[in-house]
């Protein structure tokens, strides 16, 4: 996960003064390169003490390496998507419909790229595996989150697997009850601290379940209540209705998750997708 997107994931852990720090860094990352630390505190109406307070949130020894890593990573995004780029940057009133699609499509890019090179291989084998053997797949996510579980449970039901997307928190929180053994509960939540997902995946651990978060933030609530976690990583814009590039970085993860699944039983696979494609797709 790249410095920026280590900024945004780490919301829940900064304090207000901290905060101003980091909404300062993400709307114009190019002000660490710019200012010394003490210029830095000034701007963001706090002191140099925030701003280190601030590089050891994110693991880092203090401002120097802050600069070091951000120069770094602005070059890097710089050379793949061009120096006209601003990656990061927050869409503006003067901005034309063509430089909005520019810089939606570079994060967006960004997200698939920085969610496949943090993705826990390891952790996405284990789990592809468990939801293979599963008599039961529940999944369950809210606002826009709910949108990408009810991706996963379309691909899932389209190969014969038992998965349930559960739209009713107070169904959901019962189905972790009564669920048999070795279901799978998959809770998606970008932020992590979502409440009603939070509870949904610590009830399904304590009924003995698998549990997995899909998260953008290692470090949350629901990171630390499932038994298993796959990260994203995404950089939204303020200017947005629901969840626009974390949306992109979870789906990929879904894709991820069905492939594997999907590969485990090729033949029976092919085989449904494609009676379930003539059904709907007659002739």
């Amino acid at each position: 996960m790249g410095i920026q997107s280590t900024i945004e994931a780490s919301t829940s852990k900064f304090t207000p003064a901290t905060q101003r720090v980091a909404s300062a860094v993400l709307a114009n990352p190019t002000l660490v390169m710019e200012k010394t630390i003490s210029e830095l505190a000034s701007c963001c109406d706090t002191s140099v003490a925030s701003v280190v307070r601030f590089c050891r949130i994110l693991g880092l020894s203090g401002y120097a390496q802050l600069r070091m890593t951000l120069a770094t990573e602005l070059g890097r995004e710089a050379a793949q998507f061009g120096s006209a780029q601003t990656l990061g940057a927050e869409i503006a009133k003067s901005d034309t419909l063509q430089e909005i699609a520019s810089k939606i499509a570079s994060l967006e890019m960004l997200a698939i790229d920085e969610t496949v090179s943090g993705l826990d291989y390891e952790v996405l084998d284990r789990v592809v595996a468990l939801i293979d053997q599963a008599p039961r797949i529940l999944l369950f996510g809210i606002g826009a989150s709910q949108f990408v579980a009810r991706d996963l449970h379309h691909k899932l039901f389209r190969i014969g697997r038992s998965a349930f997307l559960l739209t009713d928190t107070h169904e959901a929180w019962s189905s972790v009850l009564l669920a048999p053994k070795s279901t799978v509960a998959i809770g998606f939540s970008h932020s992590g601290e979502t409440a009603d997902t939070v509870r949904f995946v610590e009830l399904a651990r304590d009924a003995h379940l698998h549990t997995l978060a899909i998260t953008g933030s290692p470090d949350s609530s629901i990171a630390r209540a499932a038994q298993d976690r796959l990260t994203t990583s995404a950089r939204e814009s303020h200017l947005r209705a629901g969840a626009m590039v974390s949306r992109i970085a979870q789906l990929l993860i879904v894709d991820c998750l069905f492939m594997g699944v999907a590969r485990q039983r090729y033949d029976e696979t092919i085989d449904a997708l494609q009676r379930t494609r003539d059904v709907t797709h007659p002739r």
